[in-house]
């Protein structure tokens, strides 16, 4: 609410989504949450799972007697979330493997692990589909049912002592269908009016309603879940002139639970509070080695982003090349030297600056993914961000080495193995901040529509600063820290300094006096050999400053609403 409005005296208001929640769940029972659109159902398991990021809560939740601490809690439950939200390109049979390798104890061994997942998967009725890659919803990939059922077994190879389903049965067969023992049930607004066993044929709950005054009585063959729905409904309670909230809180049936939250509520004798001695399942060496495991099969089969990565890099090394054509054995004139740094300025800046936009698709639909994993405990977000950032490095260096290989040749660089592997190094380093920049920006943002609003944004100034159109001694004094808080004016000057800081060349400058490769550039650019050392540092500065924001970023801020 504006200041303005709480100065002038009005309140600030809060829209409750729950109202006195109260209830016990005891071991080997199952119980159903049920209630109308808006009753506050996702919203009570968000509270119970501790999912819930946004609002406050009040109130108290034990375990066996004990207050529930989340992150005891995340390990030993499991819950599946109404939307099923796995990673697109990896299997169904990988997808439940890597839950299980990083969701089960660090004692259970690689046969172990295995074959309880095959026994879920049979479980699930998915070996069928074991190599049945996940894809998109809607798109391609598994069909609503069969998502639904890899959610379940996601969640029960972590051999759960609690699951929470936000709705299991979406989607799903008659088959699917399990006994329920025991109903929670809710009106909108978030307020209880039945919390009890079912019976056999659902008997003790038509047989509370029904004594009811004025309920109508269920007919012979009808379903008691759907007559239980429309006899509690908002337009059956104006109907009627009653509260069923009111008449529950005042039934023996709450008072007899209200006991059995007492007698529940106190640990029993000998018992101890749940704790583990870490925080994770698995090690932080092996989280790292999951999730790159993972990333790394998810990377592999996803032709759309890294085969159309090394395609535009070919297509653009051989047009920069063609265009550039041996521009590098002709260094007479300052147009020659000119022409030398518009081929470096092309060749590191665009292919860069596209490996900054086409990243963020494919982060943006994992960090999705992420906030389901963090949730549920499975590891360190840092080891994630350790992960993706080395599957993209990889691929950066095998694209830079394609992209070397052919302008290198082209353009007609010198063939030096100094210079030819500085040129490698600045092209890859270049790749690694253009891509991690990218990466860090979809971290920073809610979504990927705004980290590309911010990319319009920086990279016109990258450009600008990058030392090409307006060289350095030309920038006006108060804008030339940006040129060195610039990476791709780092690498510009990195290969121009590489290549041609220690030409001795005679050089023909139009309008003056001639004079030499190496001090045109230290004289007109700035550009010294000498000064390549710290260029590389400062390479390195941008790669761990970038990773290690996104990493930052990953951990703390969460954009997911719930």
């Amino acid at each position: 609410m504006p200041a303005e409005m709480r100065e002038q005296g009005f309140a600030e208001s809060r829209l409750q989504l729950l109202s006195d929640i109260s209830g016990a769940f005891r071991p080997g029972v199952l119980t159903a949450l049920v209630g109308v659109s808006g009753a506050g159902k996702t919203t009570l398991m968000d509270v119970l799972a501790g999912r819930k990021t946004s609002g406050s809560i009040e109130g108290s939740i034990t375990l066996s007697g004990y207050p529930k601490k989340q992150e005891t809690f995340a390990r030993i439950s499991g819950y599946c979330e109404q939307t099923d939200i796995h990673s697109p390109n990896v299997t169904v049979y990988e997808s439940i493997l890597y839950s299980a390798w990083l969701r089960l104890s660090s004692d259970v061994d690689e046969k172990t692990r295995k074959m309880f997942v095959e026994e879920v998967m049979t479980l699930v009725e998915l070996d069928v589909l074991r190599n049945a890659m996940v894809g998109l919803p809607g798109v391609d990939g598994l069909s609503t049912e069969q998502r639904k059922r890899l959610t379940i077994a996601v969640e029960l190879v972590a051999n759960p002592s609690i699951i929470f389903m936000d709705e299991p049965t979406s989607g799903l067969d008659a088959r699917a269908a399990a006994i329920v023992m025991r109903l929670l049930l809710m009106k909108r607004g978030g307020q209880v009016i039945y919390a009890g066993e079912l019976g056999r044929h659902s008997y003790k709950l038509v047989e509370y309603f029904e004594a009811i005054p004025g309920v109508e009585k269920i007919t012979e063959g009808y379903n008691p879940a759907t007559w239980m729905l429309e006899v509690s409904s908002p337009l059956a309670e104006a109907r009627l002139n009653v509260n069923f909230a009111e008449i529950y809180a005042n039934s023996d049936l709450y008072r007899k639970n209200q006991e059995l939250i007492k007698e529940l509520s106190i640990p029993p004798p000998g018992y101890e509070d749940l704790s583990f001695p870490t925080k994770y399942s698995q090690n932080f060496y092996n989280q790292c080695i999951a999730n790159f495991w993972k990333q790394y099969k998810s990377y592999w089969k996803n032709p759309p982003h890294n085969a159309m990565r090394f395609l535009m890099t070919m297509i653009n090394g051989l047009v920069f090349g063609t265009v550039f054509w041996q521009k590098g054995t002709k260094i007479g004139s300052q147009q020659d030297l000119f022409n030398l740094l518009g081929a470096t300025y092309a060749a590191v800046f665009f292919l860069g600056a596209a490996n900054c936009i086409t990243v963020q698709p494919v982060v943006s639909i994992e960090r999705t993914v992420f906030y389901r994993e963090k949730a549920a405990g499975m590891y360190s977000p840092l080891s994630y961000a350790f992960a993706q950032t080395c599957v993209e490095v990889i691929y950066n260096i095998a694209q830079g080495i394609e992209y070397t290989v052919i302008i290198y040749a082209m353009i007609g660089y010198e063939w030096k193995a100094a210079k030819f592997f500085y040129f490698l190094f600045f092209i890859v380093s270049s790749f690694n901040y253009f891509t991690l920049f990218g990466m860090m920006l979809v971290s920073l943002t809610p979504s990927s529509m705004l980290a590309n609003i911010l990319i319009s944004f920086v990279l016109p100034l990258w450009n600008l600063f990058a030392g090409f159109l307006v060289v350095r001694p030309l920038i006006p004094i108060w804008w030339r820290w940006y040129y060195w808080a610039n990476p791709v004016s780092w690498t510009i000057y990195g290969v121009v300094a590489s290549q041609f800081g220690d030409n001795k060349s005679p050089l023909k400058v139009p309008g003056g006096s001639d004079t030499f490769v190496k001090q045109f550039l230290e004289d007109n650019l700035g550009i010294k050999h000498d000064f390549l050392g710290y260029v590389v540092l400062a390479h390195f500065a941008f790669i761990i400053a970038f990773f290690f924001v996104f990493g930052y970023s990953i951990k703390v801020l969460n954009f997911q609403k719930r």
